[in-house]
């Protein structure tokens, strides 16, 4: 310890000779240091806009379920689609809900779901209206959704088709405004409502990752499944699915994906393979959003990393013009001691000087660019102290080995040639 602080004594001196160096020409330090400054503060900012997504698709998955299995209908819109997709399917039916629940034990929880868009509510809202869900009473288990005010409705409720519902957060607000809901009625189309319950809002909105779109739970209206079914058929009805989606819940989520293929064998079979369905499987979604992310975080450093390779050119153009400038003073410093190392490590100071300085201000540049494309672009930013250290240490890195090369030629330069130099 006492070696090493005893070196950095000695170095006291040659690192005054190179700030003063630096500031002697301050406006070309500061051009040669602009490489620096880009190049890491393009580095956390692409890796800022990386996490950003990352942080939003995880939450997006989360909202899924890992542990879960979504299925999808995909509805006919006319009769002619229709005629076709029923020549060989009947839809997404109760009959396929039972098919997979009596032939897969893996399945803790399954609910069936029937969706409406309604045509009016009272209280009447200017904003866009909250849909209806159908659903059994495990759909709140399966979605790890949570009642902050009164309760969910049960399974006697939905046998019985009663006339309950359980309001989404955004729903909840838009419809009743922010105070108590729990007791109240609303109507949907001709439809009177009491509203049980209210749900504590979930992370996101209306998301989309890989493809996959997902509704923003916060706006929904939830009632049991069969009121849906009985109360809110409407004329389009018949171009629609018995149900139009499964929710599965896994008791093991390590055998999501697994499952998932048996889900899709067994609804493939009954549905010979009419490909009137989609199958969400989160956990998968996971998987390929973490090789997603490695492959956009790697293009990206690698295209901010080239801003870098040109900070590094401009170190090794300015300290060679250097060595030039300096030739008498390096001549000096050699006939009076001064040994080859020596004038490397004074050379490979000065360049590691610029790149600290340039990766510095980087740094704040970087946090800056991220918050301003957050602020303009919308999307969220994220910049972790991983990324402010891998920039750092690369502009660090890139100034020690482009700084290298000149420093040697500066070593090895002929001392009395170099002090005949004018």
């Amino acid at each position: 310890m006492k070696s090493f602080l005893q070196k950095l004594i000695l170095l006291g001196p040659e690192f005054k000779m190179g700030l003063d160096s630096l500031t002697a020409h301050k406006l070309r330090s500061l051009l040669t240091m602009l490489g620096m400054i880009f190049g890491v503060g393009a580095v956390i900012s692409m890796l800022s806009i990386g996490a950003g997504a990352r942080q939003e698709a995880l939450s997006f998955i989360e909202t899924l379920g890992v542990s879960n299995i979504i299925v999808e209908a995909k509805e006919a819109s006319n009769y002619d689609d229709l005629s076709k997709v029923r020549k060989l399917s009947p839809g997404l039916t109760f009959k396929d809900l039972r098919a997979v629940r009596d032939n897969l034990p893996q399945l803790e929880l399954i609910s069936a779901r029937k969706r409406f868009v309604p045509a009016k509510i009272f209280p009447s809202t200017t904003q866009d209206l909250p849909r209806i869900f159908g659903v059994t009473p495990e759909f709140l288990e399966i979605a790890s959704m949570k009642v902050i005010a009164g309760r969910f409705f049960d399974a006697e409720e939905l046998e019985g088709g009663a006339l309950v519902c359980v309001l989404g957060d955004s729903a909840k607000r838009v419809l009743l405004g922010y105070g108590d809901a729990v007791g109240q009625y609303i109507k949907v189309n001709d439809v009177w409502l009491h509203v049980v319950g209210v749900l504590a809002s979930q992370a996101g909105g209306q998301s989309e990752v890989e493809g996959v779109q997902m509704e923003d739970r916060n706006h929904l209206i939830y009632v049991p499944l069969y009121t849906a079914i009985r109360r809110f058929e409407d004329s389009q009805s018949m171009y629609k699915d018995e149900i139009d989606g499964i929710y599965m819940k896994v008791k093991d989520a390590n055998e999501s994906i697994e499952t998932a293929e048996a889900v899709r064998a067994i609804l493939n079979a009954t549905h010979r393979s009419a490909g009137d369905f989609t199958e969400i499987v989160p956990a998968g979604l996971l998987e390929q959003q973490r090789r997603t992310q490695m492959i956009f975080n790697f293009v990206m450093v690698a295209i901010a990393g080239i801003s870098l390779l040109v900070g590094g050119i401009g170190i090794m153009n300015i300290m060679l013009a250097t060595v030039l400038e300096r030739t008498r003073e390096i001549g000096v410093r050699r006939a009076i001691g001064a040994r080859q190392r020596d004038i490397v490590r004074q050379f490979l100071l000065e360049a590691t000087l610029i790149s600290i300085v340039g990766g510095l201000l980087g740094i704040i540049f970087g946090f800056g660019l991220s918050r301003l494309i957050a602020w303009t672009a919308g999307w969220s930013t994220i910049v972790s102290p991983t990324s402010i250290l891998l920039a750092f240490s690369v502009s660090v890195s890139v100034g020690l080995i482009f700084g290298l090369y000149p420093a040697r030629k500066a070593a090895q330069l002929d001392p009395i040639e170099a002090i005949r130099y004018e």
